[in-house]
């Protein structure tokens, strides 16, 4: 592979194969990592490159195995583990919007709910920041609108950034939860799609960083999102 052009082409190919779930396609290292939910043979994947022969697909044993026993490992983790850098994320966004509600001497369920969002999109826009190719790479496998237009990954990275900057300093709330009902109801329906079909892929934005699937608690994420923008555009009218 020489451009970018062959990497994209490449990852189309491969990704229209039945089964697989993620493509992956390093052009410095010309390697393609592909991911799928039911075996899938190598010559299956060949022959999804036979009209462009100057690619050639070849399997890497080892890498093959070591992604077998991750499987394996992944498989033999409890719920509490699997799940745990989500559940003390949110723990700590909780406590720390909680201590600030204290600190004021009252409770405001409002501002409680523009601070805890301020910081759900603060920090998760942060890991999404992390890996901006990769998190791209992987939403455009699942959500409906970087399925069809990828670069919207990359956008969607910085819209969680700046709904989180304007969470916290309260700028024109009416916008600024219209703006989230509207980006995270587009989002969960990709979400709804990959669980519901039981498509075993890795969470677009934490996936990479903690190993975490694609599952119900992606759903719960993001329907906290739209309940609370929802209750706030209400409490605007």
């Amino acid at each position: 592979m020489t451009c970018a052009g062959c990497q994209a082409k490449v990852q189309s190919l491969l990704w229209k194969v039945d089964g697989v779930t993620k493509v992956l396609v390093d052009l410095p290292d010309e390697t393609a990592t592909v991911e799928m939910n039911k075996h899938v043979d190598t010559e299956v994947l060949q022959h999804a490159l036979k009209d462009h022969p100057k690619y050639q697909l070849t399997e890497n044993v080892a890498t093959n195995h070591h992604a077998a026993m991750e499987t394996a490992e992944e498989d033999s983790r409890t719920w509490f583990q699997t799940y745990k850098p989500i559940l003390l994320i949110f723990a700590y966004i909780t406590a720390v919007t909680a201590v600030v509600e204290f600190v004021n001497g009252e409770v405001d369920l409002s501002r409680w709910m523009e601070h805890f969002m301020a910081g759900f999109f603060l920090v998760f826009s942060f890991f999404k920041l992390l890996d901006l190719q990769g998190f791209a790479d992987s939403y455009s496998t699942y959500d409906i609108i970087a399925k069809r237009w990828r670069p919207w990954g990359y956008l969607y990275a910085f819209i969680e950034l700046g709904l989180g900057l304007a969470f916290l300093t309260g700028f024109n709330p009416a916008l600024t939860n219209g703006v989230t009902f509207v980006v995270m109801s587009v989002s969960i329906v990709g979400v709804l799609q990959s669980v519901l079909n039981k498509r075993k892929i890795r969470c677009a934005c934490l996936g990479a960083v903690f190993n975490l699937p694609m599952s119900t608690v992606t759903i719960i994420e993001d329907a906290l999102m739209i309940i609370m923008s929802s209750i706030m555009l209400i409490a605007l009218l």
